[in-house]
């Protein structure tokens, strides 16, 4: 009985200690990606009708 509380908590402490620790990006990041996103689809469209005029 003793060593079924024991793994418990072990597994418990396991468990609370990777889930606090995983890295979330904020929303500056967020931010910075869909501009970079919005900047390649921009360039991706400027080469596709210079493509089509030439």
């Amino acid at each position: 009985m003793k060593k079924l509380f024991l793994c418990l908590f072990l597994v418990g402490s396991l468990a609370t200690t990777f889930t606090s620790c995983r890295e979330e990006k904020s929303t500056g990041d967020k931010i910075e990606d869909a501009a970079d996103d919005v900047g390649d689809s921009m360039e991706d469209a400027a080469d596709d009708v210079k493509d089509a005029v030439d």
